[in-house]
């Protein structure tokens, strides 16, 4: 009896890319195939063992908010939580949970065992081909062709994967994985143009050799708040990180080692992130800097295996253990294995449409590190969007696209298919112009309705975001038409220093104070708190949307005012109205990016770097003709 090996899609890379990809195209009802070099590996963490960051965790909800499984998981092996930038505001509050690294892949697997429609295979891609039918025949090293109407490839840094400590360099994906060195030939053949990028990963450290008395301790927060807008909270003990710095002695022997430092020797020639750098290029960098801090972090609650955030590097092994031994609470040290880099194949993100398909290739979607990007997070927000698009593509669906006012994922994809890359592309609050509509907090009310729509969330999802839509439509109406009277509310305004009130005041005036919160104030004067919902995650994520949106209601506004009039440009489609090579009155450089990108809209065409305000203006003066 022959196996079957046709699908809708097939995934090639199970990372957070690739899960996340398989996963939304089996939601939606596509037959679909991952196919991963090692099924024990499932989304390695091969960095470090943490979910989030500054604009990473609102990344993650959004994927959580789309159906995804992210979140879920990340709640399921969190060891620590924190929301990071309390002290700022709303836009910028951003969570990060550590993660026991070990459990985090095993859930993944877990529930990517269990999806309807989803099958798991242990290969290796080599040779892709689109067939006059428009089915794409891929085949495996083991000799297996899959044919699928559509194809995803997340393979991360394994194209053809070269890691370097010191002078010595080994193949692979990643440290004891084998890259793969097919794939990227059989790309190009189709057309695909591919650059090399670089990036790195410390020491990892045994905590038994570990002087914890020297290092100071990061402990996490145990409130109410988790990944997930349905997890069920956080299951794992809380462990704490600890921190140091660098030492003057420790970057002398790492200077000392600089002529062995790949990054500085011309061993690499491939582009590294900038913000995350190798511990060698901050000394470089940054001469006259004595110390750079250190973050000890804990890789699960079952092992004695530590990650040293901040001590990036690809020295040698030698030098790289005496550089930790000058540093006080490292000065017994032992190491489960040396930091390392590693250069991968990329191709040029500027090939793509904004839903991830190749503008050449019908059917062929590219999502992950192989677009440029850095980072869990955001591969695993390119990897629903292309699962997404792949099953729609398969249905003969429209296509599914988020704009740069709806989610930090349509601010990623929109950098890079319009601005291609030069360097690992990393997200930051400061690359969304509508960060206030963008917020961790309301993930689920910007992006939930489109799971809904495209299948990709279930029925405990569906009803829970319409559960909490409810009380927060309810906590938001009562408090525009409620009225509180001095004698309620001033001993609460006394206790925390805000000046108490002389007459009856509406309850969102009173949360507009910078000091007042919406649950104490609600507590203080004794209203409401019989319709917030009993559960205590649901009850903290409703008060604290509607406590944002009552503070920052005329910064919400303004921005949301500013999203209209820009969306009046997305609405100008130019994409086969022009041959830019032939407009004499646009400047060279514009000429030049707008034939190499082709725009889809005329804001995309704004966003470009080389076409000026002026460029624009011709072109909309042409459109009117």
């Amino acid at each position: 009896m022959k196996a079957d090996f046709t699908y809708d899609v097939v995934v090639i890379g199970a990372g957070h890319a690739g899960c996340e990809a398989a996963h939304a195209a089996a939601r939606m009802g596509a037959r679909t195939c991952l196919l991963t070099m090692d099924m024990g590996k499932i989304a390695q963490m091969s960095c470090n063992p943490a979910i989030g960051g500054i604009a990473k965790g609102q990344i993650a909800r959004e994927v959580d908010a789309l159906g995804g499984l992210m979140g879920i998981v990340t709640d399921a092996a969190a060891i620590q939580f924190k929301m990071l930038n309390r002290s700022k505001g709303p836009a910028m509050w951003s969570p990060r949970a550590q993660c026991d690294r070990m459990r985090y892949s095993a859930e993944m697997r877990r529930r990517l065992e269990n999806t309807e429609n989803l099958h798991l295979w242990q290969d290796e891609a080599a040779i892709l081909k689109k067939l006059d039918d428009n089915f794409f025949a891929l085949e495996t090293v083991w000799g297996i062709t899959f044919r699928a109407r559509c194809v995803i490839i997340t393979a991360g840094t394994f194209l053809n994967g070269l890691m370097h400590i010191g002078r010595r360099t080994v193949p692979g994906g990643r440290s004891a994985d084998a890259m793969s060195k097919y794939l990227t030939f059989s790309l190009q053949t189709l057309g695909l143009k591919s650059a090399r990028m670089k990036t790195g990963t410390p020491v990892r450290i045994d905590k038994r050799s570990v002087r914890f008395d020297e290092l100071a301790a990061d402990v996490g927060e145990e409130d109410a708040h988790r990944f997930s807008f349905i997890g069920e909270g956080r299951a794992l003990p809380s462990l704490p990180c600890w921190t140091c710095n660098t030492t003057p002695e420790v970057h002398e022997v790492l200077r000392r080692g600089l002529p062995e430092s790949p990054l500085y020797n011309g061993q690499i020639q491939a582009t590294g992130p900038r913000y995350c750098p190798s511990i060698e290029t901050k000394i470089v960098t940054f001469p006259d800097r004595d110390t750079h801090p250190l973050f000890l972090e804990p890789e699960g609650v079952d092992t004695n295996e530590m990650y040293l955030n901040g001590f990036s590097s690809s020295l040698p092994f030698d030098v790289q253990l005496e550089a930790l031994r000058k540093i006080p609470a490292f000065r017994d040290v032992s190491l489960y294995r040396p930091g390392y880099a590693i250069e991968y194949d990329y191709f040029d993100p500027t090939q793509l449409r904004h839903t991830l398909e190749v503008k050449t290739i019908d059917g062929l979607f590219l999502a992950g590190q192989v677009n440029g990007t850095t980072g869990y997070e955001e591969a695993a927000g390119q990897g629903i969007v292309a699962g997404i698009n792949a099953a729609l593509k398969c249905a003969g669906s429209a296509p599914f696209t988020l704009q740069r006012d709806e989610a930090y994922i349509g601010v990623l994809i929109d950098d890079l298919v319009t601005k291609g890359v030069d360097e690992p592309y990393r997200m930051f609050t400061s690359r969304a112009e509508y960060r206030i509509l963008l917020r961790q907090d309301n993930a689920d009310v910007r992006l939930t309705p489109y799971a809904e729509l495209h299948g990709t969330a279930t029925a405990e999802r569906i009803s829970r975001f319409h559960t909490k839509a409810r009380f927060y439509r309810e906590i938001m109406e009562f408090s525009h038409r409620t009225t509180l009277k001095p004698q309620s509310v001033n001993p609460y305004l006394a206790r925390i220093g805000s000046v108490p009130l002389s007459h009856g005041t509406k309850i969102t005036d009173l949360v507009s104070r910078p000091e007042v919160k919406l649950d104490d104030l609600l507590v203080a004067s004794g209203v409401f708190r019989d319709l917030l919902p009993a559960e205590a995650g649901l009850r903290a994520e409703v008060l604290e949307a509607a406590e944002v949106e009552m503070k920052y209601s005329g910064y919400i506004l303004r921005e949301r005012e500013l999203a209209e009039k820009m969306k009046r440009l997305e609405a100008i489609r130019i994409r086969g109205h022009f041959d830019y090579s032939a407009l004499s009155q646009l400047s060279t450089e514009a000429r030049q990016k707008l034939s190499a990108i082709d725009p889809e809209t005329l804001a995309q065409a704004s966003r470009i770097p080389g076409v000026s305000p002026s460029d624009i203006s011709v072109l909309l003066v042409l459109m009117g003709r």
